[in-house]
């Protein structure tokens, strides 16, 4: 499967940003797909995450702030990002993980200025 993530740019702090992750085909409801970020200097950290019957997860930094969400009609993973602090630059990937393996966006860029 192919995964392009787009959405990402520049916003001030307190601004609000939209990802969005399309899949090439058709991913069942049951299987995990979730968002990680690289912010420059760092190293690739888990964002959030959701799969069908259960409660989506979120990183502690981005709890209240981020929400995941998904169209499984569309193939599409959503980001909604609020209240972004500078912290959140950096670039975002899309993730599927099966159950033989996992497949990785291209990332988008999120840049936040202070």
């Amino acid at each position: 499967v192919q995964l392009q993530a787009f959405g990402g740019g520049l916003v001030q702090a307190g601004g609000s940003l939209r990802l969005s992750c399309a899949a090439s085909r058709t991913i069942h409801s049951s299987v995990v797909m979730g968002w990680y970020r690289q912010g420059p200097g760092k190293q690739r950290e888990f964002v959030a995450s959701i799969r069908s019957g259960r409660d989506p997860n979120y990183a502690n930094s981005v709890q209240g702030r981020f929400t995941v969400s998904r169209d499984n009609a569309k193939n599409t993973l959503y980001l909604q990002m609020n209240s972004l602090k500078p912290e959140d630059t950096g670039v975002y990937y899309c993730k599927v993980n099966y159950w033989f393996g996992h497949y990785w966006g291209q990332g988008t860029k999120v840049t936040v200025s202070s």
